[in-house]
């Protein structure tokens, strides 16, 4: 293993997959990534992020990284896995300081590679490391922008584009050249970096990512997610605003609107799936919210049958909802394994045909010789559901009923989130009849765009719902460039 060294990242001997891809089970959408940071020079900082990490694990498994500093160099530790996996307590006593940014990722731009594990780190004309949630859909043209400018790139993630912007810009404060910066960006970037001195955060003008400020006595953090301040005992102060930026450092926390923007765009499927179910989304909690949804889906497409089973953990919500709603009895048809996160161990040739079961596991007692409502927040491709459809029937179910607790995913995410292209979604081009028959199922239905806004209690104006519509709210999002763009640009240049 490489040694901590004040300017560079460590990197941990990872095991390659001896047979393709790694297992995964869940063909829906794939969670993004989870961004946090605290200014908190009396308190362990970086235990302090590996649990607030540890709390946002749900918005990416690729990988991890806590970077520190206590007004000298900082120090970053990142690596593929887990938060769990990549942290022990040797390694955070390692991350001593007075301030910490961490981030757990799914990629949506640049692969899987170590390279592109975040926090990243730079030191050009400043020293920083960031963490980005979002997707830049200009990341090409900045990104040969700076490379004309003689600058140069180790990853090839959008993030490092403005980690990179930022490093060489010559304000003499952070905040002068993030003002500077922002306005260039176009997509959706909720940012958190760390320079020798303070943490600032900003999220993009349209608001696409959450970003919330916490109160951690009378000290500060940010995080995507209210959930991660619950597990630090810090406090949800408030939303920060889109184009909003705050810079919190030893006089408490600063705040100034870098950019504006006149359409608010906040991805309503945060409110669907991404976010925790603890987690306060404009106001709103998030399993309160979903409860709703399976409420309205009882209201729009009511079923005659036995039993009401979720699948779990996305679809207990709107399950239960949709249960309280009908009258019909909810129960535990099918039983989830917990400790499946990621493997590299694939299951040979005598497992493979057992496939999800490793996941999911039907109960022929309780579905056996009964009429099932599936309840579930989404499909994207299709094949789990196809399976889970197939191993209900195997154990005895009679019918089979499937109810989505949001709309038909039709059209790609270009704002941070991994929806497959249409042709690999089973919705596209379809009737709602044809994907049933596809799927194997007697019925499906889906939550209209109205019931979902209804569900939530807040307008369509304000969010973006284009993975259902095509209605994106940036200008340029259907011309931007895939998920290995940058990848592609560098093997040209080599």
């Amino acid at each position: 293993m490489k040694a901590v060294s004040p300017r560079t990242s460590v990197q941990l001997p990872v095991a390659a997959p001896s047979d393709g891809m790694p297992l995964d089970a869940r063909d829906g959408p794939r969670d993004e990534c989870g961004v946090f940071g605290v200014f908190a020079p009396e308190s362990e900082v970086a235990r302090l992020a590996y649990f607030a990490l540890y709390a946002l694990q749900h918005r990416g498994q690729e990988s991890a990284g806590i970077a520190t500093s206590e007004g000298g160099p900082i120090i970053t530790l990142r690596d593929l896995g887990l938060v769990s996996q990549v942290f022990d307590e040797s390694k955070l006593r390692a991350l001593d300081g007075t301030m910490a940014l961490g981030h757990v990722r799914y990629s949506t731009t640049g692969s899987s590679a170590w390279e592109n594990a975040q926090p990243i780190y730079r030191s050009d004309v400043r020293e920083i490391a960031l963490a980005h949630n979002g997707n830049l859909i200009n990341a090409v043209e900045l990104h040969s922008e700076l490379r004309a400018r003689g600058v140069g790139f180790r990853s090839t993630s959008d993030s490092e584009i403005i980690a990179a912007m930022l490093s060489t810009h010559d304000a003499d404060r952070i905040e002068d050249a993030v003002a500077e910066v922002v306005p260039r960006l176009e997509g959706a970037f909720s940012t958190v970096i760390m320079t020798r001195d303070r943490v600032v955060a900003f999220r993009d003008p349209a608001g696409l990512r959450p970003l919330a400020l916490g109160r951690l006595g009378e000290r500060w953090c940010v995080a995507s997610e209210s959930c991660a301040f619950d597990i630090i005992g810090a406090k949800l102060e408030r939303e920060i605003e889109p184009g909003e930026m705050v810079s919190l450092g030893p006089d408490g926390v600063e705040s100034r609107i870098v950019a504006e923007s006149d359409r608010r765009a906040f991805c309503v499927f945060e409110h669907i799936y991404f976010a925790r179910p603890d987690s306060k989304l404009e106001g709103k909690l998030a399993q309160v919210s979903r409860r709703r949804m399976g409420e309205k889906l009882w209201e729009e497409s009511p079923v005659d049958a036995d039993l009401v089973i979720a699948v779990p953990d996305s679809g207990t919500p709107a399950a239960n909802g949709f249960s309280q709603a009908s009258g019909i009895a909810k129960d535990d048809g099918l039983i989830k394994n917990r400790y499946v996160a990621r493997t590299f161990i694939q299951p040979g040739q005598e497992l493979r045909r057992h496939g999800l079961r490793m996941k999911f596991n039907p109960l022929p007692e309780i579905v056996g010789g009964r009429r099932v409502v599936v309840v579930d927040d989404s499909i994207v491709r299709g094949n789990t559901t196809r399976q889970i459809v197939g191993m209900l029937y195997g154990a005895g179910a009679l019918e089979v009923h499937l109810r989505i607790s949001a709309p038909a995913i039709r059209h790609p995410c270009h704002y941070g989130i991994d929806m497959s292209t249409p042709q690999e979604m089973v919705a596209h081009e379809r009737t709602d009849a044809q994907v049933a028959a596809e799927l194997g199922a007697d019925s499906l239905a889906y939550l209209s765009l109205d019931g979902l806004y209804e569900a939530i209690g807040l307008p369509r104006e304000t969010h973006c719902d284009a993975c259902f519509t095509g209605e994106y709210p940036l200008e340029r999002t259907e011309t931007a460039n895939g998920k290995f763009a940058l990848e592609e640009l560098a093997v040209v240049r080599a």
